[in-house]
């Protein structure tokens, strides 16, 4: 296979990941590295430091859009990923010291994750109950909706941090944004508006991979050639989706899409792992 139509795979591949990542508001990672890895045999280590390259370029495009709305809670994302940026550079410097074949195992656990957490039926929790940690730094917020501004609160700062600390270490570990861990710990344990916790995720995913990004560089597992086009192809995938989504009455079924593909990557990547032949 030569160079050029190794690179247009790659671009058109990464194109479907990003579109289906999009859609699915769960990222192009997490369909980027079983591409690269079970079928064109890239090497773990460089498929991470690849997907990292694409998840800073599609949180860079899409976040912007989000804080003009002001719907992203931004003192909030920038307070959280004070534990992200931390958990991504641990995850980061330990990489490359596990064997690949558990890296694997581990992404694939966390594939099938994202495939519940895109499947759960989302709602939104609009409390104003205070919590004094949130006032003191002044992380209770609102966003706009039809009918005018919603404030809401913020709770269980301490636990929150914590489950973000946790979603750096995996970020920096397999290369993705870990959109399914902030979601959870926003919404499921700070208990914040499902939209603002979505959004404020894409806000925070490329930061963390840009901490990740550094130490996958210096290790010398950034490869310009391969980086390139999926940056690119995710990039452009994720910019049609957000137009796509726009015009979709219901994502339902996209996101039962995005599930079963995931599952299935899923399953090749633990088989694989499991087997020692990643």
């Amino acid at each position: 296979m030569s160079v050029t139509v190794l690179t247009l795979i790659i671009l058109v591949g990464s194109y479907l990941a990003g579109l289906l990542g999009s859609l699915t508001g769960l990222g192009g990672g997490v369909v980027i590295i079983p591409l690269l890895t079970i079928l064109l045999g890239v090497n773990i280590q460089y498929a991470i430091g690849a997907s990292l390259i694409s998840v800073i370029a599609t949180s860079s495009g899409s976040a912007a859009a989000y804080v003009k709305e002001g719907i992203t809670n931004i003192r909030l994302g920038m307070f959280l990923e004070i534990a992200t940026t931390a958990g991504a550079m641990v995850g980061a410097l330990i990489a490359v010291y596990i064997p690949t074949n558990f890296i694997a195992v581990l992404f694939g656990v966390i594939l099938i994750l994202s495939a519940v957490m895109s499947l759960k039926k989302k709602a939104e929790h609009i409390h104003q109950q205070k919590s004094i940690l949130a006032e003191k730094l002044k992380l209770n917020g609102s966003f706009p909706t039809p009918a005018g501004e919603v404030a809401y609160s913020v709770r269980n700062v301490g636990g929150g941090f914590f489950m973000m600390l946790f979603a750096g270490v995996i970020s920096g570990l397999l290369g993705i944004g870990s959109g399914a861990l902030k979601v959870l710990a926003m919404d499921g344990i700070m208990r914040i508006p499902f939209k603002v916790s979505t959004t404020t995720s894409n806000f925070m995913i490329g930061v963390t991979a840009a901490a990740s990004a550094v130490v996958y560089l210096q290790r010398g597992y950034i490869d310009p050639g391969l980086s390139m086009p999926v940056a690119i192809g995710v990039l452009l995938g994720a910019l049609s989706g957000s137009k796509i989504l726009v015009h979709t009455s219901s994502s339902g079924w996209l996101r039962v899409v995005f599930a079963v593909v995931v599952t299935f990557l899923a399953s090749q990547m633990i088989y694989k792992g499991i087997t020692g032949t990643i």
